[in-house]
């Protein structure tokens, strides 16, 4: 019986090339909603000369509002790659009760609106809310302070963590720590020399990721802070209460320091994106 065989130049051929009108399509589009807005932030920023946009990026509300943005991220940053490592590490390596329940928690904040989250906890915490009154007894605010901020940007970046790590985990599966934990190892010497050597360019990942969004965090803060000038408002709400105060100049001004930190952010991602490749990760 014959067989028939393809030619070699059709079993290697080459993926055929866009079409133009696709490539300049992209560029066009790409210069209109992405690269056009952030050229028109700069633009208006510096619209008044460069002394006023110095001026207007030192001013005590706006340097108030970087401090409160870049402290919030401190916090919120490292407890959540605590809780991200934690929950990734049980679901991945052991098998309990409510298992997949957790799994769904975890995706939560991804479905719930930022400023449902935020209601919620004003719900919750506020004078008015489920532990109000006891709050109040005990001559505790919660609500409209720095410590709601934080809750609430806890809140809502809570998974990128973790959601960067269980699906790296889960392909690599439980073989090396039971190798270890037969060897004597204990739990911390299983996490630190076989768990997080495996997983240290998706937890840097995820972390760039939670710290991009705690610093850019709108809806949900706006709802728990209060906008109290030069007290609870971080970098977002500052931009805003900027522009209604019709200084359009100043809020442009406060743009540019979310603008760059989103550059950063983009570097940072593409850096880490280069490694985990580099080292087969997820």
């Amino acid at each position: 019986m014959a067989i028939s065989h393809q030619p070699d130049s059709l079993l290697q051929a080459p993926p055929s090339k866009a079409p133009r009108w696709l490539i300049g399509a992209g560029i066009v589009l790409t210069a209109l909603f992405i690269v056009g807005p952030l050229l028109i932030i700069f633009d208006q920023a510096l619209a008044k000369g460069l002394a006023v946009f110095r001026a207007n990026l030192l001013h005590a509300e706006t340097l108030h509002a970087v401090w409160l943005t870049v402290v919030t991220a401190l916090v919120v940053v490292p407890l959540n790659i605590l809780f991200g490592v934690a929950a990734a590490w049980a679901i991945t390596k052991f098998e309990f009760p409510g298992k997949k329940l957790l799994l769904t928690t975890i995706d939560i904040p991804f479905s719930v609106s930022p400023i449902v989250a935020g209601v919620c906890y004003l719900l919750l915490y506020g004078s008015n809310g489920l532990f109000g009154p006891w709050l109040e007894a005990m001559d505790v605010r919660v609500m409209f302070t720095v410590p709601a901020i934080m809750l609430v940007t806890l809140f809502v970046t809570s998974p990128f963590v973790a959601r960067e790590l269980i699906p790296l985990m889960q392909v690599q599966g439980r073989d090396q720590e039971e190798v270890a934990a037969t060897l004597g190892a204990s739990g911390w010497q299983i996490f630190r020399r076989v768990t997080l050597p495996n997983i240290k360019w998706a937890l840097l990942y995820g972390a760039v990721l939670c710290n991009a969004r705690a610093m850019g965090e709108f809806g949900a803060v706006s709802v728990v802070s209060g906008n109290i000038r030069g007290q609870t408002n971080t970098l977002p709400l500052q931009v805003q209460l900027l522009y209604h105060d019709y200084n359009a100049t100043g809020a442009f001004a406060a743009a540019t320091i979310l603008t760059l930190l989103a550059f950063v952010t983009l570097i940072l991602k593409a850096w880490l994106e280069r490694h985990t490749r580099g080292q087969g990760g997820h």
